[in-house]
């Protein structure tokens, strides 16, 4: 078993992560679980996890990211998601480049330069309709399964416009076409084009800097990235672990600091 020499964690709204990294930066453990809203007991609870598994972490680096980040009383520092992203993606990918990250809180697009800096950025953090968290209440709404949200959406042969960009709003539109006798797989392909529409006015606002990336637990939503793909004429590349990104990034931030 290699050894530990950094912890990351990422307390987000809708997941929490905890990754640890060896001495050259590989990801060689992690934790991920449903955001508790005792979020302190369920840091606890990781870190107990971490020890059990690796020894004392007393002399190990621990950084902290995500929503919650404050939350952890634990790290050593707390660094914003923005820069774990790109930290992590950059280290793994070893591209500069522009970095979508859907959250269920919010969406960023990060410009990336060498090294994993931030070179610029745009965030919606004002609205969910265009966020994770959005995604998750429709599919409830819709009765399909989370996991089967892009597929479906792909399936349709046509979309509906979906054109409100209020989550409320957007909502009321959905449940207007239900009650037509609309059928689901062309609402949900307008609802993820509307959803790219977004993204892709938020990369305009920043400049599109290739290759496009995409992380985020939205990253697993096949029609996201196809639509955006469609929306940008780029190919988007995914780390091996979209969601752990943050958490990824936050660890190699302790490890170059511990």
């Amino acid at each position: 078993m290699k050894a530990l020499a950094a912890l990351g964690i990422d307390v987000g709204s809708s997941t929490c992560k905890i990754v640890g990294v060896d001495e050259s930066g590989e990801l060689i453990w992690h934790l991920l679980e449903q955001a508790d809203p005792r979020a302190e007991d369920q840091v606890q609870r990781f870190l107990k996890a971490a020890e059990q598994k690796f020894g004392p972490l007393k002399a190990v680096p621990f950084v902290a990211t995500g929503y919650g980040r404050k939350l952890v009383k634990d790290a050593a520092k707390n660094i914003t998601e923005i820069s774990c992203h790109a930290k992590g993606v950059y280290h793994e990918l070893q591209k500069p480049g522009t970095l979508v990250d859907i959250g269920g809180q919010d969406s960023k697009v990060i410009v990336i330069g060498a090294g994993g800096r931030v070179v610029d950025f745009a965030m919606n953090d004002k609205c969910a309709a265009g966020t994770g968290r959005f995604l998750e209440n429709t599919a409830g709404r819709l009765h399909v399964p989370l996991e089967a949200l892009g597929k479906t959406a792909l399936s349709a042969d046509r979309e509906e416009t979906i054109s409100s960009t209020c989550t409320v709003f957007a909502e009321s539109e959905i449940i207007s076409l239900v009650a037509h006798g609309v059928a689901v797989e062309p609402i949900l392909k307008g609802l993820h084009r509307s959803l790219v529409s977004r993204i892709v006015a938020m990369i305009r606002s920043v400049g599109l800097v290739s290759p496009l990336m995409l992380s985020g637990g939205v990253a697993r939503n096949e029609a996201m990235r196809k639509l955006l793909e469609e929306e940008t004429g780029e190919k988007v590349h995914l780390p091996q672990y979209p969601q752990l990104m943050g958490a990824y990034g936050a660890a190699l931030i302790g490890l170059k600091n511990g």
